[in-house]
């Protein structure tokens, strides 16, 4: 079964007008979505390389009314989640926000801070009414009741899993030992798809910990790429992609 290649890219980085060229990239190289994040100078669940980009992006001037802009002005196809943080939204408008994803097509959001209680007591009926899924991260160490309720709450997109109990651009030190628990989660996820995230860094990394999961989620490494104007080469060797890709990254 082919697994899914997920990237995730900061929206403004490394400059502020840099996303609809890398959503072009991707898109070329088959991507299969793409996670934008939101700019925000406290995220929790973030390691230094994504916090990094965050910082520059905030300040090349990316806010929310821009990220919209320049989605609505993109011509790559790639379905798109936005990946962000509760405060900057319900400091936008939750419902103003929800609209403008509906407007750009977005198809689910990712949102580390919002549990499965605060979801279901305050913002559910909004996002089922707007039709936007949210989609909830759990670790291995998450106990099965609750994978499986947010399992049952993401089904319209996919349950984010996390590899390790750390922040990401980590690496895991005992792979073997995840892989069982990997395989239950996604038994335990039924048919909602298990997309896996957190130290996945080139081909090996990915195979290796899609194994058992639909597929994988690259964000630190890929940023890393793109700040040493790697790019094209990064994305060629996660995908293994032989055949010519026009050259996107650095126009």
């Amino acid at each position: 079964m082919k697994k899914e290649i997920s990237i995730f890219t900061t929206a403004g980085y490394p400059e502020i007008d840099s996303l609809n060229r890398q959503l072009d990239l991707l898109e070329e190289f088959e991507i299969d979505f793409c996670e934008v994040g939101i700019p925000f100078s406290d995220p929790m669940a973030d390691g230094p390389t994504i916090q990094e980009t965050s910082m520059k992006a905030i300040s090349n001037g990316m806010n929310i009314d821009l990220l919209f802009k320049q989605l609505s002005e993109r011509q790559s196809n790639t379905p798109i989640y936005l990946m962000g943080y509760l405060n900057p939204i319900e400091q936008y408008g939750i419902e103003r926000f929800l609209k403008k994803c509906v407007d750009n097509q977005i198809i689910g959001l990712i949102l580390p801070d919002v549990s499965i209680e605060i979801y279901e007591r305050n913002y559910r009926r909004l996002f089922e009414e707007y039709g936007i899924s949210l989609c909830f991260l759990v670790t291995p160490r998450t106990s099965d009741d609750r994978i499986k309720r947010a399992a049952e709450l993401s089904k319209n997109g996919f349950l984010y899993l996390v590899s390790t109990n750390q922040i990401t651009g980590g690496t895991s030190k005992s792979q073997n030992s995840l892989d069982d628990r990997y395989l239950e989660v996604k038994k335990l996820a039924g048919s909602t798809k298990v997309m896996i995230g957190f130290g996945i860094h080139d081909r090996k990394s990915f195979e290796q910990k899609t194994a058992h999961v639909d597929g994988g989620i690259i964000g630190s490494a890929f940023l890393r790429a793109v700040q040493n104007n790697e790019t094209e080469s990064f994305l060629r060797g996660i995908t293994n992609k032989t055949e010519k890709i026009s050259t996107l990254a650095s126009s």
